[in-house]
C-alpha cells in the first residue's frame, strides 16, 4: 500500500539493503575456519597436533606442527578477510546512494538501505533505479520515461516505459503524491526480467499492470528530467539481485582430487603404522625384554600397551607423506602465476589503459583444463558500435575499391566531406565514386540517401548551431542516418507531422502523413511523406528476404544484382537491409487513410486488420538498393575461436539477442559456417528445454553439435545452461561477459571472465579474471592456463616424490630400530628438509616452468588438450610417483647401509654408528633429490640455477655448523652429531657411495623417459623437437574468414517494437516547452557521440596487429 510504512512493515517485505558479502565480523572466525578445515589436510594437522601434545606418543615437539598451520590458516585468512572487505565496500557504496522519497508530505534525501516498499521515491536524470518501481508519473509527454538497460539484459539500445493515465496525473504535484493511497497485488519476487504480473487498485478502480510500467533496479533513467515510482521489491527481492545468482566457494579439480588423494595417503599412513605397531608387538614380545635391564619400561606399559603407543608414534613420525607446506606451496604457487597474468603486457589494452587481471588467485592452474566456455554476445564478442560499411544503389556496389585490373585497392585516403557543413567529422567513408555520383546529381542515389534520412524513427538534438547529435533506438540506426547526413541528406528535425531535411545544402520539408512501424514479424518499417512539390512517396526499408518478395516485376533484373550484392556483403558478416520506395496516387492514400483510421480505433482485431493494410501498401515497390552495416566484432574474435576450437574446447554463445542477430554474429566469427548443413536453433522464450523432463535432451543434443547459440535467453537462463554442463559433462567450464545479465553465468562456472566494457563493471566485479579484449582469452587460455596446470602438475607430482622417499627411509629403518618411532636423519634435517633445503627449488620449478615458450603454445593449439584430460596429474600418476618413491627409498636406504655395515676409516678408526649413516643417507637423499629436480625441469632460468645451488650450498654449510664442536659446547642437547660431518664426508667410500646411489635411482629414470619418448612421443614431445630444431614461429597471420554465400540478416532495427506510434502522437510536443526533441539521451554511448562511424581498411587493420 503506498505511503503506509506501518501496514507494510506488518508483512514482512525485504528492505532495500543488499549484501553480497560473505562474512561479518561475528561470523568470520567460525565460518573462514570451517571453510578452512574442510580441506582434509589442515583438517589432519589439527589431529596430529592434537596427537603432539600427548607425552608418550609424541616424538616431536608440539610447536612442530602448530606454528606453520597457524601460518597457513592465518594466510588464507588474511586474504579472505581483505576479499570481503572489498565487497563489504562496494555494498556500502551502493547502500549509500541517496535519493529523494516521499514522507510525511515532503521529499527527503535518504539512502536506499532506508528504502522500504510501499515509498514513493523520485529520480531524476541519469540516475540509477532505487528498487523495482511501479511508474507513476513523469516530466514527458505521455507520461514516458527512457530507461537504459545494458546492466539487466546487455542491450544499450533505450527503452520506452509509461505510467498509467490514471497514476500519470497525479505529476510532480506532492500534495497528490501523498495522499496516492493505492494498493498493489502482484506476483511474489522472481527473476523473470521481461514478465511482471499485478493489479493496482485506486479510487476503487481496479487496473492491469505490465513490465511495460516498472522500471527495474539496475536501470538508469535517460532524458527524462523527473519521474515518481512506488516502490514494488527492494533489495534481494528485485528482479536484479534474484537473477545475480549466489557466490560460490571456488574450487579446482587438483583440489578434489587432492581432497581424495589426501584420503588415500591416510589409508597408506595408517597400513603402514599398523604393520609398524604389530611388529612391535612381536620384537617386544621376543626381543624387547633383553633390553629392559638398561632400557626399564615405564610403570604400566606392557607389551600391548607399547605397541599402541607406536602406532600413534609413527603416524606422527610418518606425517611428511602430507606436509603442511604443501598448501602454502600451493598458494604460493598461484599466486605467483596470478602475477605472470597481471604482468602480461601482451595482455594490457592501451586504448582504454587495461591491463589483464587475476582477481581470484586460487584457480591459475584450472584455466589449463577448460572444456567448454560460455560467452555472451553483445560486448563481448562485438564492440556494439555499427558503421555504415558498404551500400548497393541502382545495381552499382559502393565500398570496395578496385584498380584498373579488377584487383582490390588496399590503400586509400578517406572521402573528404568538407563540401557538406553538417557532416560528421568522425564519419569515414573510402568510395570517392559514392560523393560523386550524389553530387552530379544522379537520381537513384539521391532517392537512395532521401530514403535513409526520412525512414526510421530517430531523433536529434541540436545545443549548437550544425553540431548534430542523433539519439537511435537502435546503434544501426544510428549508423545508417549518419551515412545519409554525411551525404548530404541531413535529417535535421521532426514534429509529429513533419520531417525536416537539408538536401545537398537545401532545408526541405516533408510532411509525415505515416509511419509504418517496424516489429519481429513484419521486418520492416515503411513511412509514407507529402514532398514539397506534393509528391506522394512511400519509403520502406527492412530485411532483404522480406522487401524482394514486395517488388513490382518491372525490378527483376535489379533485384538479381543487389542479390549478389546482398551475398557478398552477407560473406563479409555484414548485417544487411534492403530499401525500396513506392510512389502514392492521392486518391487512394486519401482511401487508404480512411481505413487506417478505422483499423486503429477497431476494439477487436486491431493488429490483425492494421497488418492487412500495410501488406496491401507495402506491395509492387521499386527497388533502391541494400546497405550493410557492420556490427563490429572485436578485433581478432574469429581467430581466438578458431584457435580455442583447435585445443577441443566447445564455445557456446548464449545471449539475450534474437535468434537471426545471433546467427549472424555466428557465422562473422567463424563458429557458423556455410558448410554446416544441419543448422537449428532453440528460442529460450518459446521453449522449456532447461525444464526437468527435457534438459538432458537438449545437452544430448546440443553435446552432438560443433556450436551451440543460445537466443533470447534470461540472466539466469545462462547459469542454468552452465550449471548443467558442469553437473552432466563432469567438465571444468568458463563463462566469459561483459554486463550484469552475465554475472549469475560468471558465479556458475567453474571460472568467471569479465571483460570491462560498454556496459559497466559488474561483470568485472563479480569475475575470477578480467581484461578488455576477447581476443586475451585464447593467451589466458593457451598459455597462462597450460603454463600454470603444468606447473602446479609438476610441483605435486615432484613434492609427492621427495616426501614419500623422504619418509619410506623411516619405515626402512624401522626394521633395524626395533619398530621404537626413532627417526633415520638428524632432527634439524627433518626440520629443515621441507623449509630450507627443497623449497626454494621447487619453487623455481613451480613459477618459471615451461615445456615451450608463448609462441609455440600459441601456434599448437593441441598443446593444451592433455589438461583437459588430466593426464598430467591424475591418480594413476600418483601411484607412480609412489611407486618411484618406494624404489628410490630402497636405493637410498639400504645402499648406504650396505656401504657403510662394518666399515673402518682409513685410520682404521670404526664410523658404522648412527650418526655417520644418518648423515650420509640424508645427503644421498639430498642430492637424489635435487638430481631428479633436474629431471624434471625443462626451462632454466638464473633464478633456478640459484635456488638448486644455493640449496645445496645452505645444506652443507648448516650441516657443518650444526656438527661443529662449538655448537657441542654451547647447546649440547640440541647438537649432539658433534664431529659426524668432517669425520664422515673426508672418506672417498662416502662419496663414492653417494655418487652409487644417485645414480641407481637416477639412470632408470632417464632409460624409462627416452624410450618412452622414442616408442610413444606425446605432442608436448614433438613440439619440444621441432622447436628445438626451428627457430621461433612468427605471430600467427591474420587470415581473411571464408565468405559465407546465402545466410543474410535484415536487422538494422531495436529488438522491440517500433516507436512509430510515438513520433506520431499529437500530444508530442504539448509539454514543458520540449526542452530537447531527443528521445535518447544516451550521453556515454559511442552511437550517440557519432564514434568511430567508419570501418577500418585492410591497410589499417594490418597496421593494428603488427606489433
Amino acid at each position: 500500500r503506498a505511503n503506509d510504512r506501518a501496514f507494510n512493515l506488518s508483512h514482512g517485505y525485504a528492505n532495500n539493503a543488499i549484501r553480497t558479502s560473505k562474512y561479518n565480523i561475528f561470523t568470520f572466525l567460525p565460518l573462514n575456519l570451517f571453510e578452512q578445515f574442510r580441506r582434509l589436510a589442515n583438517a589432519y594437522f589439527l589431529f596430529l597436533l592434537i596427537l603432539q601434545l600427548i607425552p608418550q606418543i609424541s616424538s616431536l615437539s608440539w610447536f612442530t606442527t602448530a606454528v606453520p598451520l597457524v601460518f597457513v590458516l592465518s594466510i588464507s585468512a588474511v586474504k579472505d578477510a581483505n576479499d570481503d572487505i572489498n565487497r563489504h565496500k562496494c555494498d556500502r557504496q551502493v547502500n549509500n546512494r541517496k535519493v529523494d522519497v516521499l514522507m510525511d508530505g515532503q521529499l527527503k534525501n535518504e539512502k536506499w538501505m532506508n528504502v522500504q516498499v510501499g515509498d514513493i521515491v523520485k529520480l531524476e536524470n541519469n540516475e540509477f533505479v532505487t528498487a523495482d518501481l511501479l511508474l507513476l508519473s513523469s516530466s514527458e509527454p505521455l507520461n514516458l520515461v527512457y530507461v537504459e538497460t545494458a546492466e539487466l539484459d546487455g542491450e544499450t539500445n533505450l527503452k520506452v516505459k509509461q505510467a498509467l493515465t490514471a497514476t500519470g496525473e497525479l505529476g510532480d504535484n506532492i500534495e497528490a503524491l501523498a495522499a496516492f493511497n493505492g494498493e498493489v497485488r502482484c506476483e511474489p519476487p522472481n527473476n523473470r526480467l521481461d514478465k511482471f504480473k499485478g493489479t493496482l487498485t485506486m479510487n476503487d478502480d481496479i487496473y492491469a499492470l505490465d513490465n511495460d510500467k516498472m522500471l527495474l533496479r539496475g536501470c538508469t533513467l535517460r532524458n527524462t528530467e523527473w519521474c515518481f515510482g512506488l516502490v514494488i521489491f527492494g533489495g534481494p527481492d528485485t528482479k536484479l539481485m534474484q537473477n545475480s545468482g549466489k557466490s560460490v566457494f571456488k574450487r579446482t579439480s587438483i583440489d578434489h582430487l587432492m581432497n581424495i588423494l589426501v584420503l588415500c595417503i591416510f589409508g597408506f599412513l595408517g597400513f603402514m603404522c599398523a604393520i609398524m605397531a604389530i611388529l612391535n608387538a612381536f620384537w617386544e614380545a621376543s626381543e624387547g625384554s633383553l633390553f629392559t635391564v638398561f632400557l626399564p619400561r615405564e610403570a604400566g606399559i606392557d607389551a600391548h600397551l607399547s605397541s599402541f603407543l607406536t602406532f600413534w608414534s609413527y603416524v606422527i613420525v610418518l606425517n611428511t607423506v602430507v606436509p603442511i607446506s604443501l598448501y602454502v606451496s600451493m598458494e604460493v604457487i598461484r599466486l605467483g602465476n596470478s602475477f605472470f597474468i597481471n604482468w602480461d603486457r601482451k595482455m594490457y589494452y592501451p586504448k582504454n589503459d587495461t591491463p589483464a587481471q587475476a582477481r581470484t588467485t586460487t584457480l591459475s592452474e584450472e584455466l589449463g583444463q577448460i572444456k567448454y566456455i560460455f560467452s555472451d554476445k553483445t560486448g563481448t564478442l562485438t564492440q556494439n558500435i555499427m558503421t555504415f560499411n558498404k551500400c548497393s544503389i541502382n545495381g552499382k556496389a559502393y565500398g570496395d575499391l578496385y584498380d584498373f585490373s579488377g584487383q582490390r585497392v588496399e590503400i586509400t585516403e578517406r572521402v573528404d566531406f568538407s563540401w557538406n557543413n553538417l557532416a560528421d567529422p568522425k564519419f569515414s567513408f573510402h568510395d570517392h565514386s559514392l560523393v560523386e555520383m550524389v553530387r552530379s546529381g544522379n537520381p537513384e542515389t539521391q532517392e537512395f540517401f532521401r530514403l535513409l534520412s526520412l525512414c526510421h524513427t530517430v531523433m536529434p538534438e541540436e545545443k549548437k548551431e550544425g553540431e548534430l547529435n542523433y539519439q537511435a533506438q537502435s546503434p544501426d540506426e544510428g549508423a545508417l542516418v549518419t551515412a545519409a547526413r554525411n551525404f548530404g541528406f541531413v535529417f535535421r528535425s521532426r514534429t509529429p507531422e513533419t520531417i525536416t531535411v537539408i538536401e545537398m545544402g537545401k532545408q526541405v520539408l516533408y510532411e509525415l502523413l505515416a509511419v509504418l512501424d517496424f516489429n519481429n514479424v513484419r521486418k520492416r518499417m515503411s513511412v509514407i511523406v507529402r514532398g514539397p512539390e506534393g509528391k506522394l512517396t512511400l519509403y520502406c526499408k527492412g530485411a532483404d528476404t522480406i522487401i524482394l518478395e514486395r517488388l513490382d516485376p518491372s525490378c527483376n533484373k535489379l533485384m538479381k544484382l543487389t542479390t549478389n550484392h546482398l551475398n557478398e556483403y552477407a560473406g563479409d558478416g555484414l548485417r544487411t537491409l534492403a530499401l525500396a520506395y513506392k510512389d502514392l496516387d492521392e486518391s487512394y492514400m486519401k482511401d487508404w487513410t480512411q481505413r487506417h483510421h478505422e483499423a486503429s480505433i477497431a476494439m477487436e482485431e486491431r493488429e490483425e486488420k492494421l497488418d492487412e493494410l500495410y501488406e496491401e501498401i507495402e506491395k509492387d515497390m521499386m527497388l533502391l538498393g541494400a546497405t550493410a552495416v557492420e556490427d563490429k566484432l572485436q578485433d581478432g574474435v574469429p581467430q581466438t575461436i578458431e584457435q580455442l576450437a583447435k585445443a577441443d574446447i566447445k564455445i557456446w554463445v548464449l545471449t539475450g539477442d534474437k535468434q537471426e542477430t545471433a546467427e549472424n554474429i555466428g557465422y562473422s566469427c567463424n563458429m557458423l559456417r556455410e558448410e554446416m548443413k544441419d543448422v537449428f536453433f532453440v528460442s529460450a522464450n518459446t521453449a522449456f528445454a532447461l525444464e526437468k523432463n527435457l534438459r538432458l535432451e537438449l545437452l544430448r543434443t546440443a553435446c552432438m553439435c560443433q556450436t551451440v547459440i543460445c537466443c533470447r535467453v534470461t540472466p539466469l537462463q545462462k547459469a542454468q545452461v552452465v550449471q548443467l554442463v558442469k553437473k552432466y559433462k563432469q567438465a571444468v567450464t568458463l563463462a566469459i561477459g561483459d554486463g550484469a545479465n552475465d554475472v549469475s553465468m560468471i558465479k556458475a562456472a567453474h571460472i568467471g571472465v569479465g571483460i570491462s566494457g560498454q556496459e559497466g563493471m559488474q561483470a568485472v566485479l563479480s569475475s575470477d579474471f578480467c581484461f578488455a579484449q576477447f581476443r586475451y582469452l585464447q593467451r589466458l587460455l593457451l598459455v597462462h592456463g597450460r603454463w600454470s596446470y603444468i606447473r602446479m602438475c609438476k610441483f605435486l607430482g615432484y613434492f609427492f616424490y621427495k616426501n614419500f622417499t623422504f619418509t619410506l627411509m623411516h619405515f626402512w629403518y624401522a626394521f633395524f630400530c626395533g619398530f621404537s618411532a626413532q627417526t633415520v636423519y638428524d632432527e634439524w634435517f627433518i626440520t629443515f628438509y621441507n623449509t630450507i633445503y627443497t623449497a626454494l627449488p621447487v619453487l623455481g620449478l613451480s613459477l618459471f616452468e615451461q615445456d615451450v615458450n608463448d609462441r609455440w603454445s600459441l601456434q599448437h593449439p593441441q598443446l593444451y588438450t592433455p589438461g583437459q584430460k588430466n593426464q598430467y596429474f591424475n591418480k594413476k600418476a600418483f601411484v607412480r610417483c609412489v611407486m618411484h618413491s618406494c624404489y628410490s627409498s630402497l636405493i637410498l636406504f639400504f645402499i648406504p647401509w650396505a656401504s657403510m655395515h662394518d666399515t673402518v676409516r682409513d685410520d682404521g678408526k670404526d664410523i658404522a654408528d648412527y650418526q655417520s649413516f644418518a648423515l650420509l643417507a640424508q645427503t644421498c637423499l639430498l642430492i637424489v633429490v635435487f638430481a631428479q629436480l633436474f629431471l624434471d625441469t625443462y626451462y632454466w632460468t638464473a633464478i633456478n640455477q640459484l635456488f638448486v645451488w644455493a640449496s645445496i650450498a645452505v645444506y652443507f654449510a648448516i650441516t657443518f655448523t650444526m656438527y661443529s664442536s662449538g655448537m657441542f659446547l654451547i647447546f649440547t642437547s640440541a647438537f649432539p652429531f658433534t664431529g659426524t660431518a668432517r669425520n664422515s664426508l673426508n672418506q672417498p667410500n662416502v662419496w663414492l657411495t653417494i655418487f652409487l646411489s644417485s645414480l641407481l635411482c637416477v639412470l632408470p629414470v632417464v632409460a624409462f623417459r627416452f624410450i618412452l619418448i622414442q616408442l610413444r612421443p606425446t605432442i608436448n614431445d614433438e613440439v619440444r623437437a621441432k622447436a628445438r630444431k626451428e627457430a621461433l614461429p612468427a605471430p600467427a597471420p591474420r587470415r581473411t574468414l571464408k565468405k559465407r554465400i546465402t545466410r543474410r540478416s535484415g536487422y538494422a532495427f531495436s529488438h522491440s517494437q517500433g516507436y512509430g506510434a510515438l513520433v506520431m502522437s499529437q500530444k508530442f510536443l504539448l509539454k514543458g516547452h520540449m526542452r530537447r526533441l531527443a528521445l535518447f539521451d544516451h550521453r556515454d554511448s559511442p552511437m550517440v557521440q557519432n564514434q568511430p562511424q567508419h570501418y577500418r581498411t585492410i591497410t589499417e587493420e594490418s597496421e593494428s596487429q603488427s606489433p
